[in-house]
């Protein structure tokens, strides 16, 4: 990206997102013409092309969203979702709608909403951290749906090769036992659009999924319910902060990122993030 002037709205476009068509991308810089549109990318800090309180509007994929929230996070600057991703889960679960034109309008006119984020060891997520092979499932969907092939490798052994972990949870739940994941949800769903909570960001709590992935079997039938479009019944607990200990130590996942393993604090940021939503 070139050097331009700092701007009160920029207009982030993903054209590595499949579904940013030239015809997408010539009416986003027809939409936003009196805005800054600029080239998504991720090795430059567009902050610095933001004045104080600036809005940033971000039309891509999944990964894209996710990436600009995170560095959004903990600052007053609002964030604007065009949903051009295959799952679209934290979009869907702030109720900004999937189609286009309309999604312009919730960014043109929407309310400025503090949310609520997660941070696992003070990494930001905004759809769910997973520790064990749930974390290291949501990946293999990523690298499937990047066509990366030598992650999807390395990340379908992590699934068939997954053993199961103690734990020990403390903070505003006091629990044990053995798993081969836990999920600590943002969103309904997460990843492939897997069912792992009833909350949304609109609240002030995470959740606790107390059997998301707690077996292969679990897995397969939250993936065959995502494809169904259906949700399994899944008892959840609703929490602030917890911190887990594991024996052995087990990697670690903020959204589809590895962030290291065990043990961690995992704790809920309301007002962690602005974002548009529709003001209805």
């Amino acid at each position: 990206m070139v050097k331009q002037r700092a701007a009160s709205s920029v207009i982030l476009i993903s054209g590595a997102a499949g579904s940013v068509t030239r015809e997408i991308e010539n009416r986003l810089r027809e939409v936003f013409q009196n805005d800054l549109v600029l080239d998504f990318d991720p090795d430059q800090d567009f902050r610095s092309w933001l004045t104080p309180g600036a809005r940033v509007i971000v039309a891509g994929g999944d990964g894209t969203v996710r990436f600009v929230a995170s560095r959004l996070a903990g600052t007053d600057h609002p964030l604007g979702i065009l949903p051009l991703g295959t799952f679209n889960n934290f979009a869907k679960s702030l109720g900004i709608p999937t189609d286009l034109e309309a999604a312009i309008q919730v960014a043109h006119d929407g309310r400025p909403t503090p949310i609520t984020i997660g941070r696992v060891n003070g990494q930001p997520f905004v759809e769910a951290a997973a520790a064990g092979m749930f974390g290291a499932a949501i990946t293999l969907g990523e690298a499937t749906k990047d066509l990366t092939v030598g992650h999807m490798g390395q990340r379908l052994q992590q699934v068939a090769g997954a053993r199961r972990f103690r734990y020990c949870l403390s903070g505003d739940l006091a629990r044990s036992g053995h798993a081969l994941s836990l999920v600590f949800a943002n969103t309904p769903s997460t990843g492939a659009r897997l069912p792992v909570a009833t909350t949304s960001p609109l609240e002030t709590t995470l959740q606790l999924s107390l059997t998301a992935g707690s077996s292969r079997f679990d897995l397969l039938r939250r993936i065959v319910a995502s494809v169904l479009r259906r949700r399994p019944a899944s008892p959840v607990v609703s929490f602030r902060h917890l911190h887990l200990e594991t024996v052995p130590a087990v990697d670690v996942y903020a959204d589809s990122e590895a962030v290291g393993q065990t043990p961690v604090d995992v704790e809920a940021q309301p007002g962690g993030l602005y974002v548009l939503v529709p003001a209805s």
